[in-house]
């Protein structure tokens, strides 16, 4: 397996110089219950499943590759749980990571529609490591110690949030992984260098009528992480009669998106986005993409008559 220069370089941009691990998701307001154990939709019955592809910076050597999925429901008007996963590849297979998580949240009633709920994430993280071949680009095999031994840990993780909705809006707080372990540690000469640093997230959207036939949905997502920059996210998604919906978004210093998604039936929607890459690795790579599928299945089979899902 030949790795070049630009592969080594860029594993030790996203782990060590930027200290986010986490990956970045353009359709979060539809990927919410992997960032926010809290998240819930109160709605009875109901089983909302989804699941998100993401092919980060096609045409760049190593690029990452994201898969998440969830499941949730609610098991009474106060209760909700459910399971989470995130699979992520960085340089095929040079470091693969994976994150399965079991989810609790509390939902207290404020009056009216106003719902505050209250989660925690419990579960692992698996990571893998393969550095076999790295080579240089002149050809040359890798002398570097930090490449010199592969890693397969699993360690425990936990995390919490919060997050108040209506039918209308939300805003939430999260921190999916509260427990800050080190990666590859010092062994037989060798200095740790990358590490699961803590990423906490606030997010927020709401839906505006316009007339019958169209809303307008702004949302936001900011991610901090101790050691680099605040990234955020801003879009604003147009939905027409419940069932079309096409937006734009902009992630800070980083990229321009397009989305678009459609229920094919009123159970099943299927969404896309392009991420236009703004800054200096947008001279690698042709842009970045991402598929998502959101599925509700009704538990009782008494039909579909649910509000739609606007996040």
């Amino acid at each position: 397996m030949k790795k070049i220069l630009f592969l080594i370089s860029f594993f030790f941009y996203i782990i060590d110089i930027s200290a986010q691990q986490d990956p970045e998701y353009t359709h979060y307001m539809y990927n919410m219950s992997v960032v926010n154990p809290a998240y819930a939709t109160g709605t009875s019955a109901m089983l909302n499943t989804g699941a998100l592809y993401r092919t980060q910076w096609v045409g760049a050597v190593g690029s990452p590759k994201t898969f998440t999925f969830f499941g949730h429901t609610a098991l009474s008007n106060k209760i909700e749980v459910g399971l989470s996963l995130i699979s992520d590849d960085i340089g095929d297979g040079a470091k693969k990571e994976n994150n399965f998580y079991a989810d609790f949240a509390y939902i207290i009633e404020l009056g009216g529609k106003n719902k505050l709920s209250f989660g925690m994430k419990a579960g692992f993280t698996s990571l893998q490591t393969n550095f076999n071949g790295f080579r240089f680009e002149s050809g040359d095999i890798t002398t570097d110690l930090a490449f010199s031994q592969n890693v397969n840990t699993t360690k425990p993780n936990i995390g919490a949030g919060a997050y108040y909705f209506t039918d209308k809006y939300y805003v939430g707080l999260s921190v999916p992984n509260l427990i800050n372990s080190k990666h590859i540690e010092e062994k037989e000469g060798i200095s740790s260098y990358g590490s699961e640093e803590i990423h906490a997230f606030l997010t927020a959207g709401y839906v505006f009528q316009i007339n019958d036939s169209f809303k307008l949905k702004p949302a936001f997502m900011s991610k901090f992480v101790v050691g680099s920059p605040i990234s955020v996210d801003v879009s604003a998604n147009v939905l027409y009669d419940n069932k079309f919906e096409l937006g734009i978004a902009y992630r800070l210093d980083d990229a321009f998106s397009a989305l678009m998604n459609i229920n094919v039936t009123p159970n099943l929607r299927v969404g896309y986005a392009y991420d236009y890459t703004t800054s200096n690795l947008g001279q690698f790579n042709s842009g970045t993409h991402e598929i998502i599928l959101l599925f509700d299945l009704d538990l009782l089979g008494k039909g579909y008559d649910k509000s739609p899902r606007f996040f």
